[in-house]
């Protein structure tokens, strides 16, 4: 029999369920970023530029020539540093920048250095074998898509799909170079 108590909790129920799942959305977003990367990205010299194409027409009958809308360019080594910090947040679970290693390596000084180089931390077969240091360009592309950059890698993030993180977060690493 349905009685006040009985709707009440099956009610209170279903919006439970509801506010667990919407917290949980929210914070497997702000955890991990998901995304396929930027389309039309070009990479000229140190400047990334983002062009967004509009779509010509439906069913291939285009009503005119595609345009396309220049976004601001992003230039590496330009980033806002306190923006960084902020986006670095995302990487405090498993680095740190205080010259002490955690799940991943320290990350205070990694501009320029050697890849693969931090004493004391066991890199995979991967990074040991990549060579090369920390360019700005190296970084940038490593940011965007860890797992396809470096392959065979073990971190587990899903990189930084957007320009200016990836920008913000690399002047901030810059500002802690010894």
């Amino acid at each position: 029999m349905l009685t006040t108590t009985t709707v009440t909790k099956a009610a209170g129920a279903i919006l439970g369920a509801f506010l667990f799942f919407l917290l949980a959305g929210w914070a497997g977003a702000a955890l991990f970023a998901v995304g396929g990367g930027e389309h039309g990205a070009e990479e000229e010299g140190e400047a990334v530029a983002m062009m967004t194409a509009a779509p010509g027409g439906v069913g291939g009958e285009s009503a005119g020539a595609a345009t396309a809308e220049a976004a601001p360019a992003v230039v590496l080594g330009e980033g806002d540093a306190a923006k960084g910090e902020k986006v670095f947040g995302k990487c405090k679970a498993c680095h740190k920048v205080d010259g002490k290693n955690a799940t991943g390596p320290h990350l205070d000084g990694v501009v320029g250095r050697p890849i693969g180089s931090v004493a004391d931390f066991a890199y995979s077969d991967a990074f040991k074998s990549h060579g090369d240091n920390w360019t700005l360009e190296h970084l940038d592309n490593y940011l965007a898509n860890p797992k396809e950059y470096i392959p065979g890698n073990k971190m587990s993030f899903a990189g930084l799909p957007k320009p200016e993180d990836r920008a913000n977060v690399i002047a901030y690493l810059q500002s802690l170079a010894h």
